[in-house]
């Protein structure tokens, strides 16, 4: 058993008499339950049962009796609550239940393993934090910008309590630092294998939420919460290791095996966006004019495409995929981009699109003349990408089906109530619909 020793916000050690039992829905977004301490032994060993029917993305009522076992491994005690928080799986007449995200990215990991692989990524999620006033009009707490240190940006106390924390659930942060946006914020903690790190970004966006309903602030991780700011993304820093190398080094840049993995993300781009960007919101920040990406292409340093590759020195070879938000449930976010990854490599695909000026500033003969496609412009473009991509939907396993019905439900009722609100479609303005659906989950 991996305990955590903790300590309460006073000082005094705390010894939890209860557990929460964590899996995520379809959504990413954390469910589960408690149970007493002395029960955490048969959760480990038998699993706890409970009715799955209401659970988003799961299957409705014959989804009735599902069973939680815990992963030992991720056990954590939480500071502030004086509670055990531990991930785990979920199965279903014995076997591991097809829509489980995290067992989607195990079996994903595992499929690596027989190719010698081992994933490592690192992400980079933003947030705002905004004043609660009981309405939907979003008081910004601070007037700062980026990387402003103290003048302007009054909530900087919070980042530096909100990364105290984050080591008692298994996080190392490594840099906090003010976003662009006012009131946004950006706290990157140490990359990981991929399977823990999914787990980490789920604690990270509990720890974030927590500590700033203690100061009276809203926390969210909405992609774009205001119209004209900056969205919030959650670049990922991804690399392939094989027997402790890390095989993205190559001579003077990437290596070959890492340029088809690039080669296999660009190929899968539009589908991949329904996963990584799966929110009708994804796509109001996914718009030219700020940071986010719109167009397919990679490039040695360059910030304006969909793939970058940082300077890196010695064992730090990797590329930064730039479009995903923290909308994304990340076991499948993960579980796709890895694929589509080995896909490259397997088929030894050549990433095309490459870039070294400012995307944005070439005109559509430039790009077209290069080959730089446009990710989709909406939900519901990026959801018909995905049906028509096999190896994406083979990579969301049984959770394909229950993933585009849901959002499918989502793209629609969105649809139905711009033509309540006589709205055009390609709409860029943040709606009430949206506010309502995404900003506190």
């Amino acid at each position: 058993m991996n305990e955590v020793s903790t300590a309460s916000r006073t000082g005094e050690a705390k010894k939890p008499g209860f557990i929460q039992l964590i899996f995520v829905d379809i959504n990413g977004v954390p469910k589960g339950m408690e149970i007493p301490a002395g029960r955490y032994e048969e959760a480990v060993e038998k699993g706890i049962a409970f009715d799955g029917s209401s659970i988003p993305g799961f299957q409705g009522i014959a989804d009735s009796d599902l069973i939680f076992k815990a992963d030992p491994d991720t056990y954590a005690e939480v500071p502030w609550e004086g509670i055990a928080r531990v991930y785990g799986y979920v199965y279903k007449d014995g076997k591991p239940y097809k829509a489980d995200p995290r067992g989607v990215l195990k079996k994903t990991i595992e499929k690596l393993e027989k190719e010698g692989f081992k994933a490592y990524i690192g992400p980079e999620p933003e947030f705002y934090l905004f004043k609660k006033n009981g309405t939907w009009e979003l008081h910004l707490p601070d007037g700062g910008g980026y990387f402003d240190l103290v003048t302007l940006d009054r909530v900087r106390e919070v980042r530096r309590e909100i990364a105290l924390y984050m080591p008692a659930l298994g996080l190392v942060p490594e840099v906090l630092h003010h976003e662009v946006g006012n009131a946004q914020h950006e706290i990157d903690f140490r990359y990981n294998e991929a399977l823990r790190t999914a787990d980490n970004i789920v604690s990270f966006k509990y720890t974030v939420k927590a500590v700033a309903e203690l100061h009276g602030l809203h926390a969210t991780f909405m992609p774009k919460p205001l119209y004209g700011f900056p969205g919030n993304g959650m670049h990922l820093h991804i690399s392939l290791w094989k027997e402790e190398e890390n095989i993205f080094v190559g001579e003077g840049g990437l290596s070959e095996t890492a340029l088809h993995f690039v080669g296999g993300i660009l190929k899968h781009a539009k589908a991949l966006t329904a996963v990584t960007n799966p929110t009708v919101n994804s796509y109001k920040r996914l718009v030219p004019g700020y940071e986010a990406p719109v167009y397919i292409s990679w490039g040695y340093r360059n910030r304006s495409t969909l793939i970058r590759v940082p300077a890196f020195w010695g064992n730090g070879a990797r590329i930064e995929y730039r479009c995903p938000d923290p909308s994304a449930n990340p076991y499948l976010a993960f579980a796709t981009i890895l694929m589509a990854g080995l896909d490259g490599i397997k088929r030894k695909l050549e990433p095309e699109a490459y870039a070294e000026t400012n995307v944005y500033e070439m005109d559509d003969t430039t790009r077209k003349k290069v080959g730089i496609e446009t990710l989709p412009e909406n939900l519901g473009g990026a959801l018909e990408g995905l049906k028509r991509d096999r190896i994406v939907r083979e990579a969301l396993g049984g959770a394909y089906e229950n993933f585009v019905t849901y959002k499918e439900r989502e793209w629609e009722a969105y649809v139905e109530y711009l033509e309540s609100m006589n709205l055009p479609e390609n709409t860029k303005k943040v709606t009430e619909w949206e506010l309502e659906r995404y900003f506190h989950v």
